[in-house]
């Protein structure tokens, strides 16, 4: 018998399988409809960090958001722990994903303090209640690094790395297996997002997370993520482990993604890892 995790899945088998997913959208006075992803099969293991890069306008995030279910697909199969999403997924399906936006700002009700917004929704997903509720929310908090204080803040008294952190705790809230994370850095100062970054790292060594991170960042992506996929319009044309593809491009379109990393004195990849000191932190 098949060795199998915490939830009955089979542990040499993949958290997520997306297979030939096609996305299409109608466009208007025309007969023809666009098509924003074709094809796309990715996979992402228990605590694996995923990466999904591509220009603008390649497909990212149409394919996250039909991976955490806010995006109908036309064909293919998205499969989670082990079984497949039917066209209206339940309350267990929606609390086993959950996703990370690019602005945190406009992810966060503008007037409701941080507590109320995480109270919200441990009161909807989860039996905590009262005290608990409390103890809860303190404990996200230490969970992103924040103090606790933050939890009578409103999102507008915050910078924006407290408020992706905070959107981060959100997310964390109901305990999902994985995050889908859309550019959750792009949004952010150059001297925040290591912050960020290390976090979601350590989150994936702490809890055993999994995580799809989306960017368009190749220096990022190099550093955290276990294996990449490259993303050309709807199209995934390359699939490796990280060091593999950063190392021995195969594709064109990919070969010309990482020509397109500035160079200052080196590599940027380079760069940041050390500067940064966020190679030590992979695992």
């Amino acid at each position: 018998m098949a060795e199998v995790d915490g939830v009955g899945v089979p542990v040499d088998e993949p958290l997520l399988r997306c297979t030939d997913v096609n996305i299409s959208f109608a466009q208007r006075g025309k007969a023809e409809r666009l098509h924003a992803v074709r094809d796309a099969s990715l996979e992402v293991g228990s605590a694996d960090i995923v990466g999904l890069v591509g220009e603008s306008g390649s497909g990212k995030s149409t394919l996250a958001r039909a991976i955490v279910g806010l995006q109908r697909i036309d064909s293919g199969a998205i499969e989670f722990q082990g079984r497949p999403f039917g066209r209206t997924r339940t309350a267990e399906d929606r609390r086993g994903i959950q996703m990370i936006f690019q602005d945190p700002f406009g992810s966060l009700d503008p007037r409701m303090k941080i507590r109320s917004a995480l109270a919200e929704i441990i009161r909807r997903h989860t039996p905590l209640r009262g005290k608990q509720i409390d103890a809860r929310c303190a404990e996200l908090m230490d969970m992103v690094q924040l103090p606790r204080s933050i939890l009578s803040s409103r999102p507008a008294g915050m910078s924006g790395g407290q408020r992706q952190r905070v959107a981060i705790a959100r997310a964390l809230s109901i305990n999902p297996r994985l995050l889908v994370a859309d550019e959750p850095v792009a949004a952010l100062d150059v001297s925040v997002q290591a912050g960020i970054v290390n976090l979601l790292s350590d989150l994936r060594r702490d809890v055993g997370l999994s995580i799809l991170f989306i960017s368009h960042d190749l220096s990022i992506v190099r550093t955290l993520c276990d294996s990449v996929n490259v993303i050309y319009r709807g199209d995934i044309v390359e699939s490796r482990p990280c060091a593999e593809l950063f190392d021995d491009p195969r594709s064109d379109y990919t070969r010309t993604l990482l020509s397109a990393i500035p160079r200052l004195n080196g590599p940027r990849t380079e760069g940041l890892a050390q500067g940064q000191s966020l190679g030590a932190r992979r695992r």
